[in-house]
């Protein structure tokens, strides 16, 4: 099936529980430089992770034409579900789209998604869909 919207690369995510000790393995060891560094946690970014209360401190770096997404996450995840977005081993895809409500519209209705489109007080549109493994997909606005 054919789609309407191009969907391009934007970032690679993994959740870590110690974001400091990996800033330095991944700066300090592998040599990648820190784009930028940024805490998301209002009400918008927590309905688009699907876990009521998110806050996510976040780390850009650069891998030379990727960008690689290190977070950690508060509250800690639940020892019981093992596949929310906050859970440190946790990997997402991060692809940009232009108009993200437009492609949210035209998803087909068997797509999971964990919500709609969601405008974070970083200013950034954002929503995650799950593919058929199960893996999440992050969309944001190019």
């Amino acid at each position: 099936m054919a789609t309407d919207f191009d969907a391009t690369a934007h970032h690679y995510g993994l959740i870590v529980s110690d974001l400091e000790r990996e800033i330095e393995f991944y700066r300090d060891v592998l040599g990648l430089d820190v784009l930028t560094r940024f805490t998301v946690g209002d009400e918008a970014f927590g309905t688009a992770v699907g876990i009521d209360g998110a806050s996510a401190e976040l780390v850009h770096l650069d891998a030379g034409g990727a960008r690689l997404e290190l977070a950690t996450y508060e509250p800690e995840p639940d020892a019981d579900f093992e596949t929310q977005l906050n859970q440190p081993g946790s990997t997402h895809l991060g692809l940009a789209v232009e108009d993200l409500e437009s492609v949210a519209e035209s998803l087909p209705d068997d797509v999971e998604t964990i919500s709609g489109p969601q405008t974070t007080e970083s200013g950034t549109t954002i929503m995650f869909v799950v593919d058929p493994e199960g893996n999440l997909v992050e969309l944001l606005d190019a």
